[in-house]
């Protein structure tokens, strides 16, 4: 078993909704702002699935001050640019009000036959996430801790959570998103690999078949990358404040390096059945950071504070190393102040709590929304 130490580089993608500054609802991106983004930030910026949403990506980075800067100057110059023609983003995974029937695909040939295979389903997909990846070089390294990683997907999904509302209505759910992005084909928990052999056989019964042309098809809560030699977390709504973004990416990125150390000293993380970890999955999109989570360990429900408190014992070496101890220890501030989420079920309730009418209190929401996304950067 090699002991070199992967690189840990990492990269952040996030997704946002487009909002128009006047009704607040969703508003399809002219092609003029896509052309204006793209000058200013080249091949860190694409179109999503709707032309309501835009993708931005950082960099590969070892540095989280710098990854920071890069991801604020990436949704600054992307408001900045809305605003010239009226928009704005909102760096949160559902829109608090607006009708999904109102969107239209993205005219890329991807999307095109992406909305044709999903059918009704696609027509839902009015969501955003937050993407990481993390460098690691070694085939069977990635498999390896992918495996072992899926216990720590429902502890970065409740630190992120920020889809409560879907059409006006108040979900009851913390990510709504999550439910809605389930629904399609190949998506969900990943299985647990022997080998990487085994995941590219797995793999390669579909694309023989002409059922998915490549891996970029799969998309997994946590997937080996099928561009570059990554695993990609995916499992996370995309954090309002920047803050928090930056807290889910260095906490995931510190798990890869904490569970390397594991398998350098021949050890590894207990492997859970997919029932559990699906249960605790289930727990951070329903309650958020408010509730408990399954310690499988012990077989109970733990605070989830408490459970982030011990999470941070674990990788205090390699948050010193990473050099992202500032943005782990972030993390406590989320569990015990909230998520985006939190947040917006407060505005809301505090403005239809003063008499706003319920249409008016949810564009309070998405003005809440807009000047978060941009604070700090």
């Amino acid at each position: 078993m090699s002991v070199k130490e992967p690189s840990f580089t990492f990269g952040i993608e996030e997704e946002y909704h487009l909002v128009d500054l006047k009704t607040r609802g969703f508003a399809a991106a002219p092609t003029a702002l896509m052309e204006a983004c793209e000058s200013a930030l080249g091949k860190q910026v694409a179109p999503e699935f709707f032309r309501s949403q835009i993708e931005v990506g950082t960099g590969v980075s070892r540095d989280f001050g710098k990854a920071r800067e890069e991801l604020a100057h990436l949704r600054r110059t992307i408001a900045d640019a809305a605003k010239e023609f009226g928009l704005a983003p909102i760096a949160t995974s559902t829109h608090p009000f607006a009708d999904k029937s109102t969107l239209e695909t993205t005219p890329k040939e991807r999307y095109q036959a992406l909305a044709r295979d999903f059918a009704g389903i696609g027509r839902r997909l009015a969501i955003s996430g937050m993407h990481v990846h993390v460098g690691l070089d070694d085939d069977e390294l990635r498999i390896d801790l992918m495996n072992q990683a899926r216990y720590f997907l429902p502890h970065l999904l409740m630190l992120s959570t920020s889809s409560p509302f879907w059409q006006g209505e108040d979900s009851g759910l913390k990510s709504y998103r999550l439910a809605i992005f389930h629904e399609l084909p190949r998506t969900g928990l990943p299985q647990r690999f022997g080998s990487f052999g085994e995941f590219q056989r797995t793999v390669d019964i579909l694309v023989s078949n002409g059922v998915i042309e490549d891996a970029t098809k799969i998309w997994w809560d946590l997937r080996p990358s099928a561009r570059f030699p990554t695993l990609e977390m995916r499992v996370t709504d995309v954090c309002t404040r920047i803050d928090d973004a930056m807290s889910v990416a260095a906490l995931f990125v510190c798990i890869m390096r904490m569970l390397w150390r594991l398998r350098r000293s021949n050890h590894k993380w207990r492997d859970y059945p997919a029932f559990l970890i699906e249960e605790n999955l289930w727990r951070a999109q329903r309650y958020g950071v408010d509730d408990r989570l399954f310690d499988f360990g012990k077989g109970t429900l733990i605070p989830f504070a408490s459970l982030i408190d011990e999470l941070l014992d674990l990788i205090a070496e390699d948050a010193a190393v990473l050099g992202c101890e500032k943005e782990v220890k972030h993390a406590l501030n989320i569990a015990t102040g909230g998520t985006s989420a939190d947040r917006q079920l407060e505005c809301f309730e505090a403005l239809t709590g003063k008499g706003m009418p319920k249409d008016e209190a949810l564009k309070g929401v998405v003005d809440q929304l807009i000047a978060e996304t941009v604070a700090g950067v």
